[in-house]
């Protein structure tokens, strides 16, 4: 084995090779280091937008919902919630009211969906991260209090302390519109939510919105988080066909789910393109190992005449091409692990650098560039630049074993 590894390194490092196959093996170790590099840090991307979503915007919305079907709302509500609430797959439940309407301040007019809330329930909400301290036991003193995405305030120039009115539109039994409630809700305080969800978001009294809207009952239904929010789609049916009355039932993958099969579709391409790029990167190695084996025809003949074996001859040849590939993968994976580190430092500093911004936070539930480094994609990254490159070397090191002495020697 030494004895094949030391032929290789003296072949790779041989002065006298030709210019053109010293750039070709250069190019095959460069690319097969970028292509890790850039599959480990893109894929540390996907993770951190995949943490985020989870850590951020599935805080807020609720996991699951069960949603009464008649008007007048979900019957027995509490004993559901003392029902769910002993599920050790969940985490919190609540009752909820939705109410969607207009939002009116002087001329202006925005669309707004209102989640009214108990803040008994909410007080209990461990989630409840999001919203300033003060502003939250402003909103639990006053029924008529209201909270507020940014993107909606932006809009209607509305500051904390203003009075807005909100239009609640009503359907008779027949199925016909009727002059819509008329409420003055006072604004405690900002919802800092992040992306389209702070556009058109509030929170008010789940009193009030009863009321208002004539669910006799209450609430109009129960919404509930899970220990495991990706569960959500299996358990939420499983507890709704278990309730006494039938319901809507709804899970965040339907409603915010296109951003997770976004990010799982791009990780997907991703990795399937940079695979790719490393594989055409180690055919480089095949084509320098092809024109080294024909170059150094003489010397292979005559170790083979000293006595060489065709498997010395072979380990020979792959090891060269490994080399290439080893130090590649190498460099890559180190360089990857290193910037995908410190992704969100680097991203600052270019974006304060350059005057921009990567991400908007009016477009997307984050501003910021987030990543999440895991260690298994990292080993399979690696285990894959290695072995295509060995994969790579087969060819040529085989080429090389057959090469007869007599005819080059007699040449």
């Amino acid at each position: 084995m030494s004895l094949a590894f030391t032929l290789a390194w003296r072949f790779r490092k041989d002065k006298r090779q030709n210019a053109f196959i010293s750039f070709i093996s250069a190019s095959s170790t460069v690319g097969i280091g970028l292509g890790c590099f850039v599959l480990i840090l893109l894929l540390s991307v996907m993770n951190g937008f995949e943490r985020e979503l989870q850590d951020r915007l599935l805080a807020v919305i609720p996991h699951g919902e069960f949603t009464a079907v008649g008007a007048q709302g979900l019957d027995g509500w509490q004993d559901e919630v003392v029902k769910l609430s002993a599920d050790p797959r969940v985490t919190f439940v609540e009752p909820f009211v939705k109410a969607t309407g207009m939002l009116q301040k002087g001329n202006e007019l925005k669309a707004i969906e209102m989640s009214a809330l108990s803040p008994d329930f909410a007080l209990q909400n461990q989630q409840i991260t999001h919203i300033n301290d003060a502003q939250w036991q402003a909103f639990i003193r006053n029924e008529n209090a209201v909270l507020l995405g940014q993107g909606v305030m932006a809009f209607l120039d509305l500051k904390i302390g203003d009075r807005v009115q909100l239009l609640l539109p009503q359907v008779s039994p027949d199925m016909s519109l009727r002059a819509p409630v008329s409420l003055w809700l006072d604004m405690t305080g900002s919802l800092d939510i992040g992306g389209e969800l702070s556009n058109h978001l509030g929170v008010m009294h789940m009193s009030l919105a009863a009321r208002s809207l004539g669910v006799d009952t209450g609430a109009q239904g129960i919404r509930m988080r899970f220990n495991d929010a990706f569960a959500a789609p299996s358990v939420v049916p499983e507890l709704g066909f278990a309730m006494r009355q039938e319901v809507y039932m709804s899970d965040w993958t339907r409603t915010e789910g296109n951003l997770y099969q976004d990010i799982q579709l791009v990780r997907g391409v991703v990795y399937l393109a940079l695979i790719l790029v490393i594989g055409v990167a180690c055919f480089n190695i095949v084509s320098t190992l092809v024109m080294a084996v024909n170059e150094k025809q003489s010397e292979i003949a005559m170790l083979k005449s000293m006595g060489a074996k065709d498997s010395l001859i072979i380990r020979t040849f792959m090891y060269q091409g490994m080399v290439n590939g080893l130090i590649g993968t190498l460099w890559g994976v180190t360089l990857g692990v290193l910037c995908a580190s410190y992704l969100a430092s680097i991203a600052r500093f270019f974006e304060q650098l350059l005057g921009i911004k990567f991400l908007s936070g009016d477009v997307y539930f984050i501003d910021f560039l987030p990543s999440e480094l895991h260690w298994d994609e990292v080993g399979m990254t690696t285990a894959i630049a290695l072995f295509l490159s060995g994969l790579a070397t087969l060819y040529p090191a085989f080429k090389a074993a057959k090469i007869e002495p007599a005819k080059v020697l007699g040449h």
